[in-house]
């Protein structure tokens, strides 16, 4: 389940991107997913590190 809601979450901006890129503010969902993907990551570390 957590998957499929990552998923959204990753279609949903990408999808915010193609839309506003031709209004030049695709830079905004691009920040967002960039924070989204780095706070994903940080929290898969801690996971694997909490776990050994």
């Amino acid at each position: 389940m957590k998957s499929v809601i990552h998923y959204i979450i990753i279609l949903a901006l990408m999808l915010g991107v193609i839309f506003l890129y031709d209004k030049q503010i695709g830079a905004v969902p691009i920040l967002l997913l960039s924070v989204y993907l780095f706070y994903f990551g940080i929290k898969k570390m801690c996971d694997i590190k909490n776990s050994n």
